[in-house]
């Protein structure tokens, strides 16, 4: 299995890094995991024609939609679905539409694609078994623990801390979670995480591998201040790692 950090900016995009985007290649199907402006680079990593894509978005902020844009340019043979939080399909029936957008109807003139809301829980499909739970942020939010390859992956942007973020991560392998906020609880109004917040999910969470993502630029401006971040998480969960764009993990 692998995952593809293609991503790794929150709210705009810079020289060091796109608004997010991940993409997960496993036996089982490739998961990609929100759609910012780098959802551009995902045909490039998708060589199986038969194994299908899901697209899984946490959340309706333009920093993890824009992507979608441009999804006349692949050509998925073998189609693609797009799954979030209920309303999802009202919501995208409305963004990838005129006047924003070259509508679902001229993209499934090109490849097939499928749109369905999902409730919180378990779910199976096809070969695909995961979980999803609301987080707590400014909007409705999901996060995602995925089980693939007797691995469980969880993916968590965009949220305060909360009860949910730890349940999900539990056990997990890998926990990708965000970085936006250099202070603990730095806007109320806003809920995101700090390095600390994130270290400490993991921690109670017990996983084996913390990755940070989503940096906003104006906190992270640069690639030494990830570094901070990390070596801030680090003092509470050793094993973190600050995401790049273009990263590749073997798991």
């Amino acid at each position: 299995m692998e995952i593809h950090f293609l991503g790794t900016n929150g709210w705009f995009d810079t020289k060091v890094g796109e608004t997010p985007c991940i993409l997960i290649d496993a036996k089982e199907a490739y998961i990609i995991l929100d759609a910012g402006n780098s959802f551009r680079k995902v045909d490039k990593h998708i060589k199986d024609t038969k194994k299908p894509i899901y697209l899984f978005l946490s959340h309706f902020h333009l920093d993890h939609t824009n992507g979608l844009h441009i999804l006349l340019k692949f050509n998925f043979t073998q189609g693609l679905t797009i799954f979030g939080q209920p309303g999802t399909k009202d919501i995208l029936d409305k963004l990838i539409a005129k006047p924003f957008s070259s509508p679902l109807t001229l993209v499934n003139k090109k490849f097939p694609i499928r749109v369905k809301d999902l409730t919180e829980g378990k779910h199976t499909i096809g070969d695909l078994v995961f979980e999803c739970k609301p987080l707590v942020h400014a909007d409705p939010c999901f996060g995602y623990s995925f089980f693939l390859e007797g691995k469980k992956v969880t993916y968590c942007t965009d949220t305060g801390t909360c009860d949910n973020l730890v349940d999900l991560a539990s056990n997990s392998d890998v926990f990708i979670t965000e970085c936006s906020w250099k202070k603990q609880n730095q806007y109320p109004g806003w809920p995101h995480l700090a390095p600390d917040n994130a270290a400490e999910a993991a921690k109670k969470a017990d996983v084996k591998k913390l990755f940070l993502t989503h940096f906003v630029p104006t906190e992270y401006p640069n690639i030494k201040d990830r570094k901070d971040a990390e070596k801030r998480a680090r003092k509470i969960f050793p094993n973190t790692i600050a995401a790049r764009d273009d990263l590749i993990v073997r798991v």
